[in-house]
C-alpha cells in the first residue's frame, strides 16, 4: 500500500501543479525553460505512475474488503465506462460537440472511469485508487474551468465579441463511434489480459 500511495502522490501531484501551483509553475519554466521543465514533470509522471501500479497490483493481493458492491452497480459501471472511452476519444478529435460542449474532457473521462470503478469495486486498493482520482479529477476540472472563464474575459474585453466556432457533425461521429470501439476493446480483450478481470465475466 505504501508504493500505491507514493505514486499516487508522485503522479497526481505532477499534474496537480497547474490546479494549486500554477504561478509556481510559471516561474519555474521561466526559470529552467520550457523542455527541461517538460523533462522533469515527465520523469516525476512517469515514476509515479510505475510506483502506483505495481503498489495496486500488490495491494490487490491483500484483500481488504470495506463493502461488497452488488451486481446492479457493476452494470452501471459498464454503462460508465462507455462515456468514459467517448470522452477520452473526444480529448483528441478536433471540433467535437462533446468538447466544445463539455470542455476539458479528458478530465472528465478520468472523472467518470473513477466513478465507475468505485461502484464496481469494494476493497482497500480499489478505494485508495480510484477515490483519489475521482477526488483529483473534480479538483481539476473546477480549476479548469475557472481559469477557461478567466481567459474567455480577457479574450473578449481585448478582441470584442469573436464569431463561435461550431461543432463539426463528422469529428462528433468519429468521437462517438471511436469511444464505443475503444470501450468494446477495453470491455472484451484489453481489461481481461492486461488487469485479469473480464467486466463481463
Amino acid at each position: 500500500m505504501t508504493q500505491l500511495i507514493l505514486g499516487l502522490i508522485l503522479f497526481l501531484g505532477a499534474h496537480s501543479v497547474r490546479v494549486f501551483a500554477d504561478d509556481w509553475r510559471t516561474q519555474k519554466i521561466a526559470a529552467w525553460g520550457d523542455k527541461p521543465f517538460k523533462g522533469v514533470h515527465a520523469l516525476i509522471s512517469l515514476l509515479g505512475f510505475y510506483l502506483l501500479v505495481v503498489g495496486y497490483g500488490e495491494a490487490r493481493l491483500q484483500t481488504v474488503a470495506l463493502w461488497n458492491p452488488p451486481m446492479f452497480t457493476k452494470h452501471i459501471s459498464l454503462l460508465l465506462m462507455l462515456f468514459a472511452s467517448i470522452l477520452l476519444i473526444a480529448a483528441y478529435v478536433p471540433r467535437n460537440h462533446f468538447k466544445m460542449r463539455l470542455g476539458h474532457p479528458m478530465v472528465l473521462s478520468v472523472k467518470v472511469w473513477a466513478l465507475s470503478h468505485l461502484l464496481a469495486n469494494g476493497n482497500l486498493a480499489d478505494v485508495v485508487l480510484f477515490g483519489t482520482f475521482l477526488i483529483w479529477s473534480v479538483l481539476n476540472f473546477k480549476s479548469a474551468r475557472a481559469r477557461d472563464r478567466i481567459q474567455m474575459q480577457l479574450t473578449q474585453s481585448s478582441e470584442g465579441v469573436s464569431e463561435e466556432v461550431k461543432p463539426n457533425l463528422l469529428a462528433s461521429l468519429v468521437t462517438l463511434f471511436g469511444g464505443m470501439g475503444l470501450w468494446a476493446l477495453i470491455t472484451f480483450v484489453l481489461h481481461a489480459k492486461v488487469v485479469g478481470i473480464a467486466p463481463m465475466g
